[in-house]
């Protein structure tokens, strides 16, 4: 059993369990008629496949910007037991649609679920939080996002394979009957959670409620760029998927089995990436990983294109299992889907963990729900570009690899436009991989308001090492003869670091600094700033100088000492006997409890700084 604590336990598997009995209901129906050639309204099959799709996905449009609002108002845990209950309801309503072999009533009990995923779907992301602890959130998530793509994955072979047995219409209504009884058991264990906000007024009109969501997630362009991303990656996922089937029975001369093992490598991959993405993350909301995982799938996917180019089709039908793996290049197709997948994972667990973590807690069901609107609006936008890429005769192959080259896009646009992420996979592969960083103190930082970071400045790669420890972005203030760096110069402008001169060096850059720090802490943003005013000479800590009561003068503001020890001495320092090894360094950062700005004395801080920085690791 997947058990990060009890509480979370029961939720896991009651969504595993929800996510099961969609997709076996829906492939079921969808094989259904696919093979029994069945025709309604004068629509034939592959008509109704699509109006299947449609079915499901047009809840989400109808009905979460009043389910965001439930989830916020109303305690969670009872809502998810009704979600349960009533898809006990519409297990019987489809049983006994198989049962008469009424495709008009299967077709609305898969709208009803559609229905009951809109309603859970901001239930699911909202009540993580609440389930774990601030250091567990990717570990849930990621377990949710694996727990998702596996139950999406049995469920539809499930489905296909109920249709085939002898007595398939009783297999099939006992089968989802019996997964929804189940799932409303086990919800019975998730316990109640704090509501959101009981006070807050449900709004009926979803276009208004429309507006009002779009407004929410403008607040905070990292909210909306995450949003964007994880929109994108279900365009990019639900395009891959669709044009699988034609890839391998056209490009590649393949049968259903192979597809299936195909399908096997795609959850497969999700979920490892998933579980990997928690285990790099090393308990923390690590979205440095993103460009990593974007990466991967253009690189991925891109070498599958290549690899199709020499492919051979067979002349004597279609490859099974053993013929297919008995060619050159099937195993090299095979790792391109897994690893591309792999990347997917890698992808998204961060950014679903920093939209749980950066939305307020009185709002996230809300914001959850906008998210959900948008994924629903890119999936179906996706369908309709795969179809206008076939127009453009195109194909399978050539399509993937458009669909490498439109993630590469849409990854340079997000980091371009939010360089936290970029900054944040620096500070990554500085703390994990060339260093060996612990951070204690992170909980002094506060998750909102102004705040002053301010400590030692050691070396060239202070200011990433503590981008990379604050849970949220800071704006550093950097001697502006850094920016005079060729190859540094654009990084700093993106990473939007102020550039800062003495009076005597450049008035007017200084007077812009501190406007633009008072702008910051008014908008109530964290700046973090080095009081010695340059890197230290010769290891020790230089005597600070009386910018930061300037700041606090003008803007009031607790102000959070940090300080960075052994990296005095690292290839980063201006140390003479400065080294590089190849054994990683061990580095220790520490945050301590803030100072309120009436109770800031300079001598009085220099000096905590000049105790703390005595202490070795």
């Amino acid at each position: 059993m997947i058990i990060i604590n009890k509480k979370f336990s029961s939720f896991f598997w009651t969504q595993f369990l929800g996510a099961f009995n969609d997709n076996f209901l829906k492939n079921a129906l969808v094989v259904m008629v696919t093979y029994q050639g069945a025709t309604l309204g004068g629509l034939e099959s592959h008509s109704l496949v699509a109006l299947a799709s449609g079915l499901f996905i047009l809840p989400f449009f109808l009905f979460s910007t009043l389910t965001g609002q439930f989830a916020d108002k109303f305690e969670k845990s009872k809502l998810i037991r009704l979600v349960k209950l009533a898809e006990i309801f519409i297990m019987l309503i489809a049983a006994f649609g198989f049962f008469v072999e009424s495709y008009s009533l299967l077709f609305f009990t898969l709208f009803l679920m559609g229905t009951h995923s809109a309603v859970f779907g901001p239930l699911k992301f909202s009540i993580i939080p609440e389930l774990v602890t601030d250091d567990e959130m990717t570990k849930g998530n990621a377990f949710v996002e694996l727990g998702t793509f596996m139950a999406i994955l049995l469920g539809t072979i499930a489905g296909g394979f109920a249709t085939t047995l002898k007595n398939s219409s009783s297999v099939i209504s006992g089968g989802l009957l019996f997964i929804a009884v189940v799932g409303y058991i086990i919800s019975r264990l998730i316990p109640a959670v704090p509501i959101a906000d009981s006070k807050l007024k449900i709004e009926i009109n979803p276009l208004y409620e429309f507006r009002a969501l779009f407004k929410l997630i403008n607040q905070k362009l990292a909210i909306f760029n995450s949003i964007f991303a994880i929109s994108w990656f279900w365009f990019f996922g639900i395009g891959i998927l669709s044009v699988l089937p034609v890839y391998c029975r056209d490009l590649l001369g393949v049968n259903e089995q192979v597809v299936t093992i195909f399908l096997a490598a795609f959850t497969l991959g999700i979920g490892v990436g998933s579980i990997l993405c928690e285990r790099l993350s090393f308990k923390r909301v690590e979205i440095g990983l993103v460009p990593i995982g974007s990466l991967g799938l253009t690189i991925f996917l891109f070498d599958l294109y290549l690899t199709s180019q020499h492919w051979t089709i067979s002349s004597g039908g279609l490859y099974g299992i053993s013929e297919f793996f008995a060619q050159k290049n099937s195993y090299r197709l095979i790792f391109d889907f897994l690893m591309m997948s792999i990347s997917g994972g890698i992808f998204i667990v961060p950014l679903y963990t920093l939209l749980q973590e950066r939305s307020d807690v009185k709002s996230r069901s809300r914001v959850i729900a906008a998210n959900n609107i948008l994924n629903a609006l890119f999936m179906v936008a996706s369908s309709i570009t795969v179809a206008l890429f076939y127009n453009f005769d195109l194909n399978s192959s050539q399509i993937f690899l458009v669909f490498a080259l439109m993630n590469m896009a849409v990854a340079f646009h997000v980091y371009r436009v939010v360089p936290e992420f970029t900054l944040r996979l620096c500070s990554w592969i500085l703390s994990h991989v060339m260093y060996k960083i612990k951070v204690t103190g992170r909980e002094h930082i506060p998750l909102d308001g102004p705040i002053l970071l301010a400590g030692n400045h050691v070396s060239f790669i202070d200011w990433l090492i503590i981008s990379g420890a604050c849970k949220r972005p800071a704006r550093f203030v950097m001697h502006y003869r850094f920016f005079e760096i060729p190859l540094l110069k654009t990084f700093f402008r993106q990473a939007k670091v102020i550039p800062i001169a003495g009076r005597s060096q450049d008035e007017s850059i200084m007077n812009t600094a501190f406007e633009t720090v008072s702008s910051e802490l008014r908008d109530n943003q964290v700046i973090c700033i080095f009081p010695e005013g340059r890197i230290s000479q010769d290891g020790q800590l230089s005597p600070f100088r009386p910018g930061i009561i300037k700041i606090l003068e003008k803007d009031p503001c607790p102000v959070v000492p940090f300080v960075i020890r052994n990296l005095w001495g690292s290839i980063f320092s201006r140390s003479p006997a400065k080294t590089f090894s190849i054994i990683r360094r061990s580095i220790e950062l520490e945050f301590f409890p803030s100072i309120k700005p009436q109770d800031f004395q300079l001598e009085k801080f220099e000096a905590l700084i000049k105790s703390e920085l005595g202490k070795k690791i």
